[in-house]
This record gives C-alpha cells, structure tokens and sequence, in this order.
C-alpha cells in the first residue's frame, strides 16, 4: 500500500505536477477506492476542513506576510550597511557580514529562498570586485540564507508542527540556539580559513565611520529588529502570548518598522498582501496533501505496519533515528522542503513516538536536515536561487563546492544536536 500511494506520487511529479495537487490527487484517488467511493471523499473533506481551521496554524500565513513586507518594503539593505559599519578588518570581512547579515534577515523573513536572494544579490558583487574567491563569495551565503529555516519565524518550522502535531511553540524556541549554533560555525570557519588561506579573501584597507555615526545607525536600523524579534519570541517565552499571537504581533510589527522608515507605501502593501496570499494557499494545498496522506496511511494500515517493521529491526534506537536523518537528506537532495516533510513526517512520526524519542528534538533535527538539503547538490533549491542572483559567469559548479564547508559546518551542528539534545530542548524546559 504504501509502495503504491508513494509510487503514484512520483509518477505524479514526473509529469511535471506540482507537489500538492500530485499528492492531493493520488490521495483522493485511494480514498475513493479504500473508503467506499464519494462517502469516502466527503470523509475526507470534512477530516481536511478540521485540520485546516485549527488556531494553531495561524502562524504560518502570518511568517509568510512578515517576509513579503521585509522584502517588499527594502529594509534589509540598510540593516546590513550597519553591520558593515562594525566590522573593521576581520578576516573574510564580507563573508562575517553573510553570516551577521543572515542571521538577523533570518529573524524577520523566516524563508530560506528570500534571505538567500536578497543576501546574494547585495553582497556578492562587491565580493568579487574585492577579489574574493567563489569558495569565499558564495559559501557564506548559501550558508546563512538558510538560517532563515533554523531561526524563528520560520515558516517551515509552523508547517512541520501542524503535520506532526507537535507544539509548534515549543519546536520555534527550541530552533533558537541550534540555529545560533550554526552561525557561531560559520563565522569560526570563515575566520579560520580566511586566517591560513587569505588569499581567497583578501584584505583591504576599511575606513571606519566615527564611533558616533555607528552607534546612531545601529539605534536606527538594528535595535528595532530587536524588538521585531521581542514581538515574536519574548511574548512566547514570557508566556505573555501564544505563538499564533506572536506571529499577529511580530507581522504587526514589521508594518510599523517600514512605516517608520517611510517605506510602507500602498504599493508594497498591495505587493506584500498579494505575495502573502499566493504563497499561503500554495503552502495550504500542500499541507491539506499531508493531511490527507496521512488519513490514508492510518486507514490503509501503511503507516501502522512500516512502523512495527522498523521498531522490530534489531537496531539500536537511535540508529533507526540517524536512518531516518539519511533519508530525508537524500529526498532533500531532489525534492522541495516541504516535499520532504509532507512524506516524511506522516510516515516516520509513529515510529519516533513508538521508540520513545523527544517530538521537539526530532523536530529540530529533522529542520536542520531540510536546511542541508537546501544547499546540497545536485538539485538543492538554494543553490539555484544563489546561481539566479550570482554575477555572471557563475556555474553550478561553483554554487556545489562553496556550499560544501558549510554543509560541513551544519553536520557538525547536526552531531551536536544528536549527541546532547538538550541544545534543542533547553530553552522549550524552561517555559513550561
């Protein structure tokens, strides 16, 4: 059963179908036939409509209009000439500023393609006509666009908790740290590197503004992020609300930051609504997909008996749990992210509840995992994204070996993750 329902998925995606009408359609197909034709369907219907009107996936439309208007509104250009104002002469000065860059976008934008985007075209045409090497110009930022993943808002971390019916509070604080983790790594590999290897960032001479001037942007252009991210995360840390109310506050929030620096024109509110709405019912149909996936799974008896074979495996636990990781990272490799999630969640989530694994932490791991994919060739979505907005002269190839280190870098936080969860599960403990 299983063979067969995954099977007509990719056949269905084959033919050029997009992800979510390929699995809505090969699931309403077996639930015509498993549950008695139209009675069947209205089954499924109403199973869907209740999934889909529940308050907790309110924060998925609301992450995705806070990216829209942050994108629209173009503030990102002077928070990043700020951050450059700081860093003097550090080694891979550019390459630090990827990483500094990105993870702040990654507190406003929550997606991994738009940081990418934005990132790649406003960094790397300085990087090369400062010498920078390919390895040095492109690795940090497909490194640090994806921290939109691993950093809340994240828009797919919202979507793996409504699939998995897992707190989605609890998985968007527990990203917080392994997604800072992550950047300590990359800017200690850049530093590193750049320090033994100058050659493929060279140095030149930076001419500092006035310390004033400094303090005064960063009062301006930095420290109102600040309170974007207060309006996200410190209202659910503080208990003070959910994180539907935290998703409403902070997309607020992001109105009233481009309105005080005067970009919120009528414009970028009709650019950043209509963006917002598209991607949201795209997103919607693909979760409505999952739902319904995994309503078959469960009937058909799929899911029950993939999960009594795997528990059975005379395997270690947590051996069943890093095969899990391998994977996803292949599906990652060829498919979108929430592709991935969409197969792999209703699949595998009574296997880790079975074997006693921590939801959160699986969560986590599993975020950190499509993260990698992104960025790992041949077909990681980042990586087409980063060769789009490259300076000419850019292949795949070079976009393959700059994102390697950094995929290394996240492996490294991927063992760390595994090997003490409580890097994921502090912060969730300490408010319940």
């Amino acid at each position: 059963m299983l063979a067969i329902l995954l099977g007509g998925f990719m056949i269905m995606l084959a033919t050029g179908m997009p992800i979510a009408f390929s699995f809505l359609l090969v699931c309403v197909a077996m639930v015509y036939f498993l549950w008695g034709g139209d009675t069947g369907i209205r089954t499924l219907v109403t199973s869907i409509s209740a999934h889909m009107t529940r308050f907790v996936i309110l924060p998925l439309p609301l992450f995705i209009l806070m990216g829209e208007v942050i994108f629209h509104s173009g503030i990102a250009p002077n928070m990043i000439d700020t951050l450059d104002k700081w860093l003097g002469r550090l080694p891979g000065r550019l390459g630090l500023l990827a990483v500094a860059s990105g993870t702040l976008l990654a507190t406003l934008t929550g997606a991994s393609m738009g940081s990418t985007a934005i990132l790649g075209s406003l960094l790397t045409p300085e990087m090369e006509e400062r010498g920078y090497k390919k390895s040095m110009s492109l690795g940090p930022i497909l490194g640090s666009g994806g921290l939109a993943i691993m950093i809340p808002p994240s828009g797919l971390a919202v979507f793996l908790g409504a699939i998995g019916m897992i707190s989605i509070g609890n998985i968007l604080i527990a990203i917080v740290l392994p997604g800072l983790l992550m950047a300590a790594l990359y800017t200690a590999y850049i530093i590193l590197r750049c320090k033994f290897q100058p050659a493929i960032a060279p140095p030149y001479v930076v001419a500092l503004p006035p310390l004033s001037d400094r303090l005064l942007a960063t009062v301006k252009y930095i420290l109102p992020i600040g309170f974007i991210i207060f309006l996200v995360i410190g209202v659910i840390l503080l208990g003070i609300a959910t994180p539907s109310e935290a998703a409403a506050t902070g997309a607020l929030g992001t109105f009233l930051l481009a309105a005080a620096y005067r970009r919120l024109s009528w414009e970028v509110i009709k650019k950043s609504v209509m963006g917002a709405f598209q991607l949201t019912v795209l997103v919607f149909t693909i979760l409505m997909g999952a739902y319904a996936f995994a309503q078959v799974l469960a009937f058909s008896g799929a899911g029950k008996g993939l999960a009594n074979f795997i528990i059975g495996l005379p395997l270690d636990p947590i051996f069943i749990f890093i095969g899990i990781q391998l994977f996803a990272l292949l599906m990652g490799m060829f498919i979108t992210p929430t592709g991935v999630m969409t197969i792999i969640v209703p699949i595998f989530m009574p296997v880790i509840n079975a074997l006693g694994f921590n939801p959160v932490w699986f969560a986590v791991t599993l975020l950190l995992n499509v993260e990698m994919a992104t960025t790992s060739p041949p077909f990681g979505s980042g990586l087409y994204v980063m060769k789009g907005v490259a300076p000419p002269g850019t292949t795949m190839g070079d976009c393959y070996r700059a994102a390697l280190p950094f995929l290394g870098c996240d492996l490294i936080a991927m063992v760390l993750i595994i090997a003490f969860p409580s890097v994921a599960l502090w912060l969730p403990s300490i408010i319940r």
